[in-house]
């Protein structure tokens, strides 16, 4: 199943989506599940919806992030082989994590903001996951049990907020800086989740071009240390790090600006598209 969280005629619920068909299951489901997140260990009564559900137009939404109220969402850092090597680091020796907040996303064609404060608004395509199984202290061999699904992330960053201090979060957390989506493809969707193609275009020139075996901590290695940490709930946002290419290392860097259109796309995952405006 494709998964989609969106808006229609001022009201927010979530669904699945069929090419150019979203089938509105959360018309049905809201009282009891009324978000994805909350739905998402119950896919089984997604599927039942499907047959009965309003349907609209893909062109009638507005996409909303794919989960629109996660109780975590987890960015890790340097964490594909070409990036770290254009950074001129070493590899860590353990998953460099920091947080993001939910009013830092917005959907798939909605417009990425470039704040006031800065100018070096960058690009990070991403590969994220959800959690779908809560669970702690979960081995590595049975990680994958517990992922929903999979989906495109852009984890815009305003560079010299990020290097004021150590630490990451400050450029990580702007407003409306960030892209999720455009929907979430379960985990039954994707057999290989490290073997995919990742391609960032900005107006259409490509920027990073990547496969997802790159990554230095896989996805089951993630889950493993990150439910050390705490227990990993159902609608936990995971985005895995950006490859190598990010207009902070290039010569000349390249930064977005209001009229871009920057874009994410992923294998068996669509493609996350988004304007960008100054605030």
């Amino acid at each position: 199943m494709k998964l989609v969280s969106f808006e229609h005629g001022g009201q927010s619920s979530y669904g699945l989506m069929q090419d150019d068909t979203i089938i509105d299951v959360g018309f049905g489901l809201k009282s009891e599940f009324p978000t994805l997140r909350s739905a998402l260990p119950h896919q089984h009564k997604i599927q039942e919806q499907i047959d009965r559900a309003p349907q609209f137009a893909v062109s009638d939404v507005e996409f909303l992030p794919v989960i629109t109220d996660p109780g975590r969402i987890i960015c890790v850092g340097l964490n594909y082989k070409s990036h770290i090597a254009e950074t001129g680091r070493d590899e860590p020796k353990y998953p460099i994590i920091f947080p993001r907040y939910p009013d830092s996303l917005v959907g798939n064609g909605v417009a990425m903001v470039r704040p006031v404060a800065s100018k070096t608004f960058d690009f990070e395509g991403e590969l994220a996951f959800v959690i779908g199984k809560e669970g702690r202290h979960i081995s590595e061999s049975d990680a994958m049990e517990h992922v929903a699904g999979y989906a495109c992330f852009n984890d815009g960053s305003i560079r010299e907020y990020q290097r004021h201090t150590s630490q990451f979060m400050p450029g990580k957390c702007f407003w409306k800086s960030g892209s999720f989506g455009p929907y979430l493809a379960t985990r039954d969707e994707i057999p290989d989740p490290q073997n995919l193609h990742l391609q960032t275009r900005l107006n259409g020139e490509v920027m990073q071009d990547t496969n997802t075996s790159d990554l230095l901590f896989g996805i089951p290695q993630l889950i493993a240390y990150l439910s050390d940490i705490f227990p990993l709930q159902p609608g936990d946002v995971v985005a895995t790090g950006t490859t190598g290419g990010v207009g902070a290392f290039r010569d000349p860097k390249v930064w977005m600006k209001a009229g871009d259109t920057i874009e994410v796309e992923i294998s068996g995952l669509g493609t996350l598209s988004n304007p960008i405006v100054d605030e």
